[in-house]
């Protein structure tokens, strides 16, 4: 193989225990949050005041907005209140603390980045770029959720990345989403629900509808359906869950990028929301969309799931229909391809496949384009993130397992035109984990989720052993030559 220059860059990110939101802190049992409230319901007014001081001392500080927080985990318990004499704030404020607890997003890890263009480029000169990048933060339990960094690469290649700041803040769940009814029904009967039931819930609703219209629709035929069989229920439950699963958030624009995490909502991603895909996506009439696939873990089962967003303020969230969505590492290509939209994905565990589809919500069909060839790839293959378009041809970035679970970067060429024809590929790694980036939660690994060109360099962020992450750079030309260019 030619030789590639590649050199490991200084800059590196490191996960950082005192970034830390506040989630619910709620029992299971119905009993012990009523116990937890008789409890804050006998202090007097005072003895509540003074609890309630000396917890916001020790943690006001620590958070953008925490009365705020704690009044809505207030809410969440306040069913169980029997008294009704309103309460003062100090006294929700206090219950909403006792049913409050801090979460350490990184505290495990920070890794499997992916980098894209910053949607702003204001303010910056010609050859720099500023860049958007995209971790894996995983905190206690191995909950992962999705945080953000930006940093620009100046012409001659050097990475300089803005300040992270200490506050982390989730986002606005949209309390009343809109849906695509017929992607909701394609799904519906992927699930194995069709006429009957289902058919009752959506016939009434239109081509676009809201949560509190799906709502609507199914009250009434609960309402309908009496006595509600076991079928009904089941029914009524996976269309909510579904509903669920297909959600908008919001970020405020005064926060910095580093502040913004999105943080696991619905109960298919409720242990986790892992290696994120971003890319920069075209159309053919030149809009301009961020799009990412990534997994949706609930301790049991793995979901593909997709994120589109203009300005990473406003996301949605969306499940994927058809029968080649299972497994991991979907990766969309930044462009359509003669007119249909083209993704990689690993259908078997084993190989990478291709497929293309009219929507980029459908996918089928898919078609092997590689498979594990040499022995650091001979367990399985997959992605590094969506292909790069360059002149001679798309570069996959993609990862090889092999003996003892080590896990390599390599890479491939695919035909610009036909990218089921493979025209080039590594025989020997492109990037091998070495020294302390064999050491982590995960030893012996490198590992990617996408990667951007800048000039005639690659700029390759990649994870270490599932704990840190840093970046390389890559000479385009040296690589292109060496995958026979």
């Amino acid at each position: 193989m030619n030789a590639i220059r590649l050199r490991r860059h200084e800059v590196t990110f490191q996960p950082e225990s005192a970034r830390v939101i506040i989630r619910p802190f709620i029992p299971a049992q119905a009993r012990i949050v009523t116990s937890i409230l008789d409890r804050a319901l006998a202090l007097s007014e005072a003895d509540a005041d003074a609890q309630l001081q000396t917890i916001l001392a020790e943690f006001v500080s620590r958070h953008f907005d925490i009365e705020a927080v704690l009044l809505s985990h207030y809410e969440k318990v306040s069913s169980h209140i029997t008294s009704q004499a309103p309460l003062s704030r100090v006294r929700r404020l206090l219950i909403g603390a006792l049913f409050s607890g801090e979460y350490a997003l990184e505290s495990a890890a920070l890794f499997n980045p992916s980098i894209v263009p910053h949607p702003d480029q204001s303010g910056v000169s010609g050859g720099t770029l500023r860049f958007i990048m995209s971790l894996r933060a995983t905190g206690e339990g191995h909950i992962s959720s999705i945080e953000f960094r930006t940093g620009i690469i100046a012409s001659d290649g050097a990475i300089s990345v803005e300040p992270v700041s200490r506050f982390v803040t989730v986002p606005e769940v949209v309390p009343n989403p809109t849906y695509n009814k017929k992607r909701f029904i394609i799904k519906l009967q992927e699930m194995g629900f069709e006429g009957g039931h289902a058919t009752a819930v959506m016939s009434p609703l239109a081509e676009h509808f809201t949560l509190h219209e799906l709502d609507e629709s199914v009250h009434h035929v609960r309402r309908e359906s009496k006595p509600a069989g076991r079928d009904l229920r089941r029914v009524l439950e996976c269309i909510r869950w579904l509903a669920d699963s297909n959600y908008e958030l919001n970020f405020s624009s005064r926060l910095a990028m580093s502040e913004r995490i999105i943080f696991p909502v619905s109960a298919n991603e409720s242990n986790g929301i892992e290696d994120a895909r971003f890319v920069r996506f075209t159309d053919d009439d030149g809009s301009v969309m961020y799009c990412a696939t990534y997994t949706a873990y609930n301790s049991r089962t793995i979901l593909p799931q997709f994120i589109e967003t203009q300005d990473f303020l406003h996301f949605r969230v969306l499940t994927l229909n058809g029968s080649a969505v299972q497994n991991k590492g979907m990766a969309l290509f930044p462009r359509r391809i003669r007119g249909r939209y083209a993704m990689l994905s690993r259908q078997d565990d084993e190989n990478l496949f291709i497929m293309f589809s009219d929507s980029l919500h459908y996918w089928s069909d898919p078609k092997v384009i590689l498979r594990p060839s040499e022995m650091w790839e001979s367990v399985k293959i997959g992605n590094c993130g969506s292909p790069i378009e360059t002149e001679a041809g798309w570069l996959v970035i993609t990862h090889g397992v092999g003996p003892m679970r080590k896990y390599c970067i390599g890479a491939a060429l695919l035909d610009l035109n036909d990218p089921t024809r493979v025209i080039g590929r590594l025989r020997e790694p492109l990037l091998s984990p070495e020294g302390n980036e064999r050491d982590g939660y995960v030893p012996n690994v490198v590992y990617s989720c996408g990667s951007l060109l800048h000039g005639r360099e690659l700029i390759l962020p990649f994870a270490m052993s599932d704990k840190v992450t840093a970046i390389a750079i890559v000479s385009l030309d040296d690589l292109l030559a060496a995958l026979g260019a």
